[in-house]
This record gives C-alpha cells, sequence and structure tokens, in this order.
C-alpha cells in the first residue's frame, strides 16, 4: 500500500503560462544584463539550479555561490510578480484527485518532488491555493540533481511516518521522462500524466506503472493499492 504521494509541479498540479521561463529571463536580463537568456534551454523536468549553472557556463559568468544568491534573490521577486499576471490553471483532474487521496481509508502523505527551489514552489503551489495539501518534499535547492532529489524526499518521508519505505509504498506523479526516472531511482511506482511536457505516447515508451492522458483517467485508490490488486497498464509500443 502507497504510504507517500510525491507530485512534480510544472505540467503536473499546474500550468503557469510559462511564469517560470519568464522570471528567469527577466532576471537574466535585469541582474545580468543579458536579454533573452533562455532562448538555447530546456526547461522541462530540470532543477532550477541546474537551469542556472547552464546559463552560467553558455555566457561565461563564474558560477560562484554569490552569483547563484544573486540570481535566486531576484528570481523570486519576479516569479512573484509574473505569477500574479499569469493566467494559468491547475491542471485536469487534480484537485479531484487530491481530494480522493484525503478521503481514502488509509490516505497517504502528500509531498512534493520538484526542480524548483523551495520559495518557487511555494509561490507557484500559493497562487494557485495548492500549497497547504503537502506536508513534505525535496526541492531544486535541495540538490542539482533530480534523482538525487528522488532519493531525498524518500528519506524525509521515511523520516515523518518514522519507517523505512520501499519503493513499492511511494507513488511519484509527473509529466515527463524525467519524472519517471526520478521514480525509477528509489524503484518507486510512476504514473505518468500528459497534461505538461510529453505525449502520452512518448511518456508510455519509458514504462512508467500508469501512464494517462491526466488524473481524472484513474481513480487514487488503484494507484495506493487500496482498491484490490492493481494491474500495471501495458506501455503501447512506439510506432
Amino acid at each position: 500500500m502507497v504510504r507517500l504521494v510525491l507530485f512534480d509541479i510544472d505540467g503536473t498540479l499546474i500550468r503557469t503560462g510559462g511564469a517560470g521561463v519568464k522570471a528567469f529571463e527577466l532576471t537574466f536580463a535585469t541582474e545580468f544584463k543579458i536579454a533573452r537568456g533562455t532562448e538555447k534551454m530546456k526547461f522541462a523536468g530540470r532543477t532550477d539550479v541546474s537551469l542556472v549553472r547552464e546559463f552560467f557556463t553558455l555566457h561565461e559568468i563564474d558560477p560562484s555561490p554569490d552569483n547563484f544568491a544573486r540570481f535566486f534573490d531576484r528570481y523570486t521577486f519576479w516569479l512573484d510578480h509574473v505569477l500574479h499576471e499569469a493566467t494559468g490553471e491547475t491542471c485536469e483532474g487534480v484537485d479531484e484527485f487530491i481530494r480522493d487521496l484525503a478521503a481514502l481509508p488509509d490516505p497517504p502523505t502528500l509531498g512534493l518532488l520538484t526542480g524548483n527551489i523551495r520559495l518557487g514552489a511555494e509561490l507557484k503551489l500559493r497562487r494557485y491555493q495548492l500549497w497547504e495539501y503537502f506536508t513534505m518534499g525535496a526541492f531544486g535547492d535541495d540538490h542539482e540533481d533530480r534523482n538525487q532529489l528522488a532519493v531525498i524526499a524518500k528519506a524525509r518521508g521515511s523520516r515523518l511516518l518514522k519507517e523505512e519505505l520501499s519503493g513499492e509504498q511511494i507513488l511519484v506523479i509527473g509529466d515527463t521522462p524525467r519524472d519517471i526516472e526520478c521514480a525509477a531511482a528509489i524503484d518507486a511506482q510512476m504514473l505518468a500524466v500528459a497534461t505538461g511536457g510529453a505525449s502520452l505516447g512518448d511518456l508510455e515508451t519509458h514504462r512508467p506503472t500508469w501512464a494517462v492522458k491526466n488524473l481524472r483517467e484513474i481513480t487514487a485508490a488503484e494507484t495506493c493499492g487500496q482498491a484490490g490488486r492493481v494491474r500495471r497498464r501495458k506501455p503501447r509500443q512506439p510506432s
């Protein structure tokens, strides 16, 4: 039975209309005087720290602790500003799925597994009234490597629940192949949702436990092992 459910944020819980990318670009322009600094960068499934390091490398900026601090101090200012103007939304089925998790006979603990720094994650989720659902998490400022964030989240969940969790007791929910890799790093179950950066067919080729168009296509009870035996979906063969 699943004891801990870990959600990705962007493209899984919410769509912000690119608020994070816009805040990155504004920070690059105002703090480092480089316009269009995100043009060569791919954001899906990445950690914020790895993205900033890539930017520093591309533009021959010293990746010093002071420069990282300069970036993130200004980034959170711009992110808050952009989010208040954004016309984003929660992804399909998210509210219902979270309510159904809470209504299970043995509700799991809900956490976050995200490349966003913690303050960035909080700003985004507060904007869409979701932050209070989550009691723990692993964030982009905990480690630069996304798979190591999964290890950190598993350890934190185990401490919180006072039990050494196995992979089968953890469910990761995300929208990119990198999220699937994250789940595999801790042998967790994986629910891939095609609400963000990848198509359903692409997600299925990476063999998650389940792959669905959105969270309306699967029940909380099924994914958490509280509706009898859960069968894994066979991934569609790539054409």
